[in-house]
């Protein structure tokens, strides 16, 4: 659950900060893995090339969209626009499958063709630094998570934190070569290919969930319930329906009141509700119907 006393203001703030960090980390990172690719020719470090070239990728399309997504709500886009983040989520999932696909192929080949791997050290230096760097990131990224609950990012720090498994079994890969079990760098690189295949799909099941409007959590919608229960005159509390739209969620609940009250009492107990709720959630659009007990 984000935390429900940061603003707005600081919400972007943190969301661009994650963005423009993951980018700048995927740059640094290609740019290393491919200098030391061409040295070595490790398969496995292909893999690590592969994947931090879809991670730039993936990571460009967030600073896109997560920025498309802060937009404030225009004419032609009433509720805002914050799906573009689902479906940058979505789009990293099929970046990330095809990444592990083209590992997975390379991993084969070279199991049925072994080869030599040359200078191995230099691999297992850069690798250690990609360690390094990604941990700073998910650092930051961990923070944003917590803050804000963006799916974007979330989605970003889980390939990432795929990339630690990654990089370390690279290191494995690159020992164990330089010891001249020469298929280990392969075995290696199909393992991780089908690691970072299964978490393209969690990727994509959780941005297809928010595009099919899925529910908020349950906590969430037992917490919103009780909130107007509390309302003096709410006799009950029915039909509460909810999603989310980037960082914008969406809650709609009819109130039952006593026949007895006014229109105007009967509104503002309406609106009673309603500050409840948003107090409790300011992310939240909080919409209330009352009908009569």
């Amino acid at each position: 659950m984000s935390n429900p006393t940061i603003s707005s203001e600081e919400r972007a703030r943190l969301l661009r900060l994650a963005t423009r960090a993951s980018v700048a980390v995927a740059l640094l990172l290609i740019g290393l893995k491919t200098l030391v690719w061409l040295q070595t020719g490790a398969v496995s470090l292909l893999a690590g090339l592969i994947d931090s070239l879809m991670d730039g990728a993936a990571s460009l399309i967030n600073l896109i969209a997560v920025a498309y997504a802060l937009k404030p709500a225009d004419r032609e886009h009433r509720f805002g626009h914050g799906k573009a983040e689902a479906l940058a989520g979505l789009a990293q999932s099929a970046f990330i499958t095809g990444s592990a696909l083209l590992v997975l192929l390379q991993g084969i080949d070279r199991l049925l063709h072994p080869a030599p791997v040359d200078d191995a050290w230099s691999g297992i230096a850069v690798m250690l630094f990609s360690i390094a760097a990604t941990l700073g990131l998910l650092a930051v990224q961990r923070h944003v998570i917590r803050q804000t609950q963006s799916t974007a990012v979330g989605a970003d720090a889980l390939h990432y934190r795929s990339d630690l498994l990654l990089n370390l079994s690279i290191i494995a890969a690159l020992v164990l070569a330089h010891l001249g079990i020469q298929r280990a760098d392969a075995l290696f690189g199909v393992g991780v290919a089908l690691f970072i295949g299964y978490g393209a799909v969690r990727i994509g099941i959780d941005a297809v969930q928010i595009l099919m409007d899925h529910e908020l959590p349950d906590e969430v919608r037992s917490e919103a319930l009780e909130l107007a229960r509390n309302v003096q005159d709410v006799v009950g509390v029915h039909d509460l329906r909810t999603r989310q739209s980037g960082q914008h969620w969406f809650m709609q609940l009819h109130l039952e009141l006593p026949a007895s009250l006014t229109l105007a009492q009967a509104h503002e107990r309406g609106e009673q509700v309603r500050q409840a709720i948003s107090a409790r959630f300011p992310q939240a659009d909080v919409l209330v119907h009352k009908d009569p007990a």
